[in-house]
């Protein structure tokens, strides 16, 4: 296994508070990589009546390779640089866009849409292709994490994944930057920071998965929020309730590397 991208975690966070975000390289391997395409394939199979954009967290709660995944060693080690020895998976998100019918993701501030107390909070962004501005990559407005947290508005005059965005007065698009990156590689970016994507109209799949990190500190204010785990370290009592680990059953989940001896635990 590489362990040469753990050298690049020296000085993330001090570039995440000037930034807002950060990307690491090289951080999950290919063949976990190949796995999660194929995961996205499985899922899209048994969800025929889903956009591949919209593969929610509320499909994860009984998806043991889903939770194999957000549990991984790599990404806990990276979203500790942040968060702290505690973790906790708050939801994470397959945005998937497809060859030349790829929507785009207006420009936001994912804290806006969390039911979180505190917004202590950290995305991982992990590239299942290679990302581009052909096929659609993440875009971030720099240095706007210190901007508060502002209304939604609704959108629906344009095909968009969120179907809303952020008033675009406040965005200034020409500092945008294209997070351009290789499979495997993971950006990182802060909750309150300007981001979005443009459509994918390139013959190219633009496949990634979210995760959303935060501290044993942090509440879930959503009571029936279904995908709060423990995932490293010790919870803080009253905080919040966590749901088991899903058990991997033959036949009824996706199949993949270790899966029958996986039992959820570390």
């Amino acid at each position: 296994m590489n362990t040469g991208w753990k050298n690049s975690l020296k000085g993330i966070k001090e570039q995440y508070d000037r930034e807002g975000y950060v990307i690491v390289r090289e951080v999950l391997d290919a063949g976990l990589i190949a796995e999660m395409r194929e995961h996205i394939a499985w899922l899209l199979k048994n969800h025929p009546g889903t956009r591949p954009e919209q593969l929610h967290h509320t499909l994860m709660v009984d998806d043991p390779f889903w939770v194999r995944v957000v549990r991984d060693k790599r990404l806990l080690d990276v979203a500790e640089q942040f968060l702290g020895p505690d973790i906790a998976l708050f939801a994470s998100h397959y945005i998937c866009k497809p060859p030349r019918d790829g929507q785009s993701v207006l420009w936001h501030q994912d804290g806006s849409y969390w039911p979180l107390e505190p917004m202590q909070v950290v995305t991982l962004w992990i590239a299942v292709d290679d990302s581009t501005p052909e096929n659609g990559c993440m875009r971030v407005i720099p240095a706007t994490q210190h901007l508060d947290l502002q209304a939604l508005q609704e959108r629906q005059d344009l095909p968009n994944v969120l179907e809303s965005g952020m008033d675009e007065a406040l965005v200034e698009e020409s500092r945008a930057v294209d997070i351009i990156l290789k499979a495997g590689d993971v950006s990182i970016h802060h909750p309150n920071v300007i981001h979005g994507s443009n459509p994918n109209t390139s013959e190219k799949w633009r496949r990634a998965l979210t995760i959303r990190y935060i501290p044993t500190t942090t509440r879930v204010t959503e009571a029936s929020w279904p995908t709060v785990f423990l995932l490293r370290g010790n919870p803080r009592p009253g905080i919040n309730s966590y749901r088991p680990y899903p058990r991997y059953v033959e036949g009824k989940h996706f199949r993949f590397r270790d899966s029958e001896e996986w039992m959820g635990e570390a």
